[in-house]
């Protein structure tokens, strides 16, 4: 039976541009994504080598290539764009979940921000 390893990221912060407003999309805004990522992590175990490993450093370069490279007016688009380039990009990944933070939301209402979540698992997503 498989090791499953859990590699979860916090707070990975941002400035970027994503917003339904005209406005976010110029000024841009701090964002926050969490990640957790299962993956099969006995070969990593058992060499004790980060070859085998998922890598968090290439994980987190991962998620700011896609944070950069659109301006998405949803935060569930950015998230799905997330989950599904990472289930790309990696494929020990069985498992990903991608929480998106926005900070500072320009709204009427005192909020210390919004968030989305998005879910996926290898078997069930095709990338």
């Amino acid at each position: 039976m498989p090791s499953i390893c859990w590699l979860r990221i916090h707070n990975a912060e941002f400035y970027a541009y994503h917003g339904a407003k005209d406005a976010e999309r110029v000024l841009g805004g701090k964002f926050q994504i969490d990640a957790e990522l299962a993956y099969d992590a006995e070969a990593a175990m058992h060499a004790d080598s980060l070859r085998h490993a998922l890598n968090y450093e290439q994980v987190l370069e991962c998620i700011q290539r896609v944070v950069y490279e659109n301006s998405y007016h949803l935060l569930e688009t950015l998230a799905h764009r997330l989950v599904a380039t990472l289930l790309q990009q990696f494929p020990v990944i069985e498992r990903a979940c991608v929480r998106v933070r926005k900070l500072y939301v320009p709204i009427q209402y005192a909020v210390e921000y919004v968030e989305v979540e998005y879910t996926a698992e290898r078997s069930r997503f095709s990338v």
